[in-house]
C-alpha cells in the first residue's frame, strides 16, 4: 500500500469512529515527531504494539481484501500464562462492504466480535480437525450474545448492529460488510499479532508499503523502524 492511501484510510476510519460516538485515545493523534520524542514514556503502547494497524495482507488489494484496525489497549502475555493480571486486549476495527478480512484462527486468543454501528457484518465459520487445521468438512458451536449456536462448515453469521459473536481458537473466521462498511468492536484475551494469526491461503497479516508521502501517524508495523 501506499503511505498516502494509508494516510487516506486512517482519516476517513477516524471520521467513522466519531461518527458512532467513539473517540481514539491522544496518541492516536501524535506526529511521527511527537511519538519519538515520548518514546521513553510510551513503552507500554510500543511493546503492546496499541494503535492505528492498516492492512491488506500483503496482497495490494485492499479495497477488496483488507482492514481497518485501532489497538486501544493489550495485555501481557505472561500475566495470561500466570493466570492473573491484564489478561484482556480491546480493539476498533472497520470492515468496508465487501472487504474480506481472509479465513485465519488463532492459536492463543479468544475474542468477541461485535457489531458496533453501520451494515451487517457476515462472518464465515469452519471447524478444526483433531490437529486443529482448516477442515472444510467441520463446524462447531460459537455463542452469538452469550448464546450457543451450532454452525455447519461454511455457515455465514449475519450481525446487525449491536449483535456479537465469541470466536475461540480453533474455530476458523473470516469477516467482510455487507450492504456498507461496518464498525466493529473486538474485546479479547491477550493479543499477539505478530504470531497469532494463522491463515489458510499463505497471506502476510501486514502491508508492504510505498513511502510515496509522509506518514500522518504512525501504523504499529512502524514502531521498529521509526522509533529506534
Amino acid at each position: 500500500m501506499t503511505r498516502s492511501r494509508i494516510n487516506e484510510v486512517m482519516a476517513a476510519a477516524d471520521e467513522m469512529i466519531r461518527h458512532y460516538g467513539f473517540v481514539l485515545p491522544p496518541f492516536a493523534y501524535w506526529t511521527p515527531d511527537q511519538f519519538a520524542a515520548q518514546k521513553a514514556q510510551a513503552g507500554r503502547i510500543i511493546g503492546s504494539r496499541m494503535g492505528w494497524d492498516i492492512t491488506d495482507y500483503g496482497q495490494g488489494r485492499f479495497d477488496q481484501m483488507g482492514l481497518f484496525l485501532f489497538t486501544l489497549r493489550n495485555g501481557d502475555l505472561a500475566d495470561l500464562q500466570r493466570g492473573g493480571g491484564m489478561c484482556y486486549a480491546e480493539k476498533l476495527l472497520i470492515s468496508r462492504q465487501d472487504q474480506l478480512s481472509p479465513m485465519h484462527t488463532h492459536v492463543i486468543k479468544a475474542e468477541d466480535i461485535i457489531n458496533r454501528g453501520g451494515a451487517t457484518l457476515v462472518v464465515e465459520l469452519y471447524g478444526s480437525d483433531d490437529q486443529g487445521r482448516f477442515a472444510r468438512d467441520r463446524g462447531g458451536v460459537v455463542r452469538c450474545d452469550g448464546l450457543e449456536r451450532a454452525y455447519a462448515p461454511g455457515d455465514k453469521l449475519k450481525l446487525a448492529p449491536g449483535e456479537s459473536v465469541t470466536l475461540m481458537p480453533g474455530d476458523w473466521h473470516a469477516f467482510w460488510g455487507e450492504g456498507g462498511d461496518v464498525l466493529i468492536g473486538e474485546v479479547s484475551t491477550v493479543n499477539d499479532d505478530l504470531t497469532d494469526n494463522v491463515f489458510v491461503e499463505p497471506i502476510g497479516r501486514f502491508a508492504e508499503i510505498d513511502e510515496d508521502v509522509a506518514p500522518t501517524h504512525l501504523l504499529v508495523s512502524d514502531y521498529d523502524r521509526w522509533l529506534v
